[in-house]
C-alpha cells in the first residue's frame, strides 16, 4: 500500500517566502504514470493539513481514482488507469485544491505513558548538545506538548505527530540506528512519534513507551488515526 509522503522538516526545504501562502499555488508532481502528488504551499502546519483532509474528502467522489493517500500537508492521488492528458489532471487537482475548505477532524485523545531517559534514550545527549538545553528541559518540552496526528505511514500504525516545540527539533540521523526497539519515543525533524517496529530507524530516541501501537488482530489495528490528539505522560524520568 502506498505510504504518505513526508515533506516535513529536514525531508524537504520550505518554499521561499516570496508570497503569502494563501496566494501561492499548490505544487503537483507525478510519481509514475498514474500517481499525482499535490503538495500544499506554505508551512508544515495544521491549517495546511486541514485543507489536505478537505481535499481527500472531495476526491472520494472521483470515480476514476483508485486510491487517495493523505500525507503530511500533501496528498497522493492514484488513478485506476493512466490518464490520457496529465496536464488536464493537474488542472483538475489544482481546481479541487482551490475549492477545498478547511475541515477539522475531531478525533479521540490518546495519552501515552513514557519512561524518559534510561537505556532507550540513545540520542538524548546529542539532542541536548544541539539544542543547548539540559536533558530535563528537553524532556519537559516534549511531554508538555499537545500533538495532532497528521497521517499514518512508514510502518503499520505509525503516527506522524505535529506540535513539537521548535527548541527540540532534531534532524534525522544520517546513519540510522540498526536495531531501535519498538516503543522508542522519537524525534525526527519537527515531528515526534513512537516506533511501532523493532529495526532500523533514523529518528532520535529520547525514551520508551510500553504500549502496542498496532495490533493486526484487533478490530481497529492502529491506536492512532488522523485528527487524534496525543499527550505524553512522564511516568518515569531517568536522567
Amino acid at each position: 500500500m502506498p505510504q504518505p509522503v513526508d515533506r516535513s522538516a529536514d525531508a524537504l526545504a520550505k518554499q521561499p517566502p516570496s508570497a503569502p501562502a494563501y496566494r501561492r499555488q499548490a505544487h503537483i508532481s507525478t510519481i509514475g504514470s498514474r500517481a499525482f502528488l499535490l503538495e500544499a504551499p506554505g508551512d508544515f502546519d495544521l491549517p495546511a493539513q486541514r485543507r489536505i483532509w478537505a481535499l481527500a474528502r472531495a476526491l472520494r467522489h472521483w470515480d476514476d481514482l483508485g486510491e487517495i493517500v493523505p500525507g503530511m500537508t500533501n496528498l497522493l492521488a492514484i488513478f485506476k488507469t493512466t490518464p490520457e492528458d496529465p496536464d488536464a489532471v493537474t488542472a483538475r487537482l489544482l481546481d479541487a485544491w482551490e475549492r477545498a475548505e478547511s475541515i477539522d477532524i475531531r478525533g479521540k485523545t490518546i495519552e501515552i505513558g513514557v519512561h524518559y531517559g534510561g537505556e532507550h534514550a540513545i540520542d538524548l545527549a546529542e539532542l541536548c548538545n544541539r539544542s543547548g538545553l539540559s536533558a530535563r528541559e528537553v524532556v519537559r518540552l516534549h511531554y508538555e506538548g499537545t500533538y495532532t496526528v497528521f497521517a499514518l505511514g512508514s510502518a503499520p500504525g505509525f503516527g506522524y505527530l505535529h506540535g513539537l516545540d521548535p527548541r527540540i527539533h532534531m534532524p534525522r540521523k544520517t546513519v540510522p540506528s540498526l536495531n531501535m526497539a519498538r516503543g522508542c519515543v522519537t524525534i525526527g525533524g519537527m515531528q515526534t512519534g513512537v516506533a511501532v517496529l523493532t529495526g532500523p530507524n533514523g529518528w532520535n530516541s529520547i525514551g520508551f513507551a510500553d504500549l502496542q501501537m498496532f495490533d493486526p488482530t484487533a478490530g481497529v489495528p492502529a491506536i492512532m488515526a488522523p485528527g487524534d490528539t496525543v499527550r505524553f505522560l512522564p511516568e518515569r524520568i531517568e536522567l
